[in-house]
């Protein structure tokens, strides 16, 4: 069975032979595996490991003014200054790690919805690179299932107008967040037919992120997000099956009262499952959600990988294999949300050959 297989025979809930395998990870630990396994590229990395990875497909920005490269807004490894979106990045060194974090809101000068038309970075849909995703597309489903694009509402909105003030927005003018909300919507809409009808055949997910939760509870009220995030959802979940692909659905954190209307908007797989948090217990979510959404995630990613050692991995990768995996299905094992810098690479290879050692019972 190929890891494209195995994917999409476990997103339609047919036997496999075995729980799938996933993994996330920073650049810096891209390389640490590409130098272990004395590969050039990140597709050889993942037939080295022996992954079912979900390759990602992200869309650059053609733009010629200094954005990012990176359609999800990283922009460090392209020395880029602004996201697609605008907002301005720096560079921060920490440890072993760099990363891309997110300047002074750009939206700052823009508070009123009639000022909306002036934002001078609003990106256009046809500047999107879409013949490299598409390219990068039908090399990567020759073996590998495919994710892409990378859209998002809440967490666009956040970056433009940073966290406080977004926070402060949902209050004081909720009339505003529709407008901005408007805008990213259609954008991204436009961004996704043009894609869909390229790249058919050769995509079989897309990934909606748009983090909802922190570490201990939502970040915003049930109320708020059905009036503005719930409808969007529905309408970009609809769209997505209008196209037979998988919704694909990320959201950190203590998610838990807002998932069943998550799911009701047609969500197929939910990720990261971040079992630390409050509410979210793997087997409850199993058991109230398990017959409607695949898990994918789960192993930690915080404490166990980073921190643990191997024999502490191999517990972590059982547990969520034997609660979000039971009956056989339903569940690709990943670290939950991005390996990070420093993270040993023993304990990476622990994940690995511990879910690929699990046998189903039920194997075709």
């Amino acid at each position: 069975m190929t890891p494209r297989e195995r994917i999409l025979r476990t997103l339609a809930r047919q036997p496999v032979d075995r729980t799938p395998v996933d993994l996330w990870h920073t650049p810096e630990v891209a390389a640490m595996l590409r130098r272990h396994f004395q590969v050039d590229d990140d597709l050889a990395v993942y037939r080295a490991l022996g992954l079912d990875k979900i390759v990602w497909v992200f869309l650059d920005y053609k733009a010629g003014d200094q954005r990012s490269g990176s359609q999800s807004g990283a922009g460090a490894e392209s020395g880029a200054e602004r996201t697609t979106w605008g907002v301005p990045l720096r560079n921060i060194q920490a440890g072993e790690a760099n990363y891309a974090e997110f300047g002074e809101a750009p939206l700052t000068d823009y508070a009123t919805a009639e000022s909306l038309a002036d934002y001078p970075w609003w990106p256009k849909p046809e500047n999107f690179d879409y013949d490299s995703a598409v390219a990068l597309a039908q090399k990567a489903a020759q073996e590998f299932a495919v994710i892409g694009p990378w859209v998002s509402f809440f967490e666009i909105y956040c970056q433009m107008r940073g966290l406080e003030q977004a926070m402060m927005d949902l209050i004081d003018d909720p009339d505003y967040v529709d407008a901005v909300l408007d805008r990213i919507e259609a954008i991204q809409t436009a961004m996704m037919r043009e894609f869909f009808a390229r790249a058919r055949g050769s995509v079989d997910l897309v990934f909606i992120s748009d983090d909802i939760a922190g570490q201990q509870t939502l970040l915003i009220s049930p109320r708020q997000w059905e009036r503005h995030l719930q409808p969007r959802l529905r309408r970009w979940c609809d769209l997505v099956h209008a196209h037979g692909l998988k919704v694909f659905y990320h959201t950190d954190g203590a998610a838990r009262p807002l998932l069943r209307a998550i799911i009701d908007c047609g969500v197929d797989v939910l990720n990261p499952i971040q079992h630390a948090c409050p509410g979210m217990d793997m087997a409850e979510l199993k058991a109230e959600f398990g017959e409607r959404v695949i898990f994918h995630g789960g192993v930690d990613n915080q404490t166990v990988l980073p921190r643990g050692n191997a024999e502490m991995v191999r517990a972590e990768v059982l547990d969520c294999i034997r609660t979000l995996g039971a009956g056989d299905q339903g569940y690709i094992c990943c670290s939950c949300h991005n390996t990070q810098a420093g993270t040993p690479l023993a304990n990476i290879l622990a994940l690995v050959e511990t879910a690929r050692a699990f046998s189903h019972s039920s194997s075709p």
